[in-house]
């Protein structure tokens, strides 16, 4: 497991945010300022690592906030999206790969 800075909070452990309250939690950390991914990992290509989803003040949910997916070994690129990990015209991250952009290869 990777231990890595909380992408969403980026670190703070508060909601970057503030739409609770200036004092809440961040969702995706609980608090503590990091998170854990499993390797092999990669910046996550539908919120470009922010942990943000786009045009949104909500968590991604490709990468659940943390900012970097976990991939399988062996990669290639979607075929449906083509790498970018949004579903064309709807703004949503691929259902196909997810939005990482990449699927298995064998």
């Amino acid at each position: 497991m990777l231990k890595i800075e909380c992408a969403f909070c980026n670190g703070s452990g508060k909601d970057p945010f503030d739409v609770m309250s200036a004092i809440s939690t961040c969702q995706v950390c609980n608090g503590i300022g990091t998170v854990e991914v499993a390797e092999p990992a990669i910046t996550c290509i539908f919120c470009k690592g922010t942990g943000v989803a786009p045009t949104t003040r909500l968590y991604c949910g490709a990468c659940e906030g943390k900012g970097m997916v976990t991939v399988p070994a062996k990669t290639g690129q979607c075929p449906i999206c083509h790498g970018t990990g949004t579903e064309e015209g709807s703004g949503l991250y691929c259902t196909n790969c997810r939005g990482t952009g990449v699927i298995a290869r064998k």
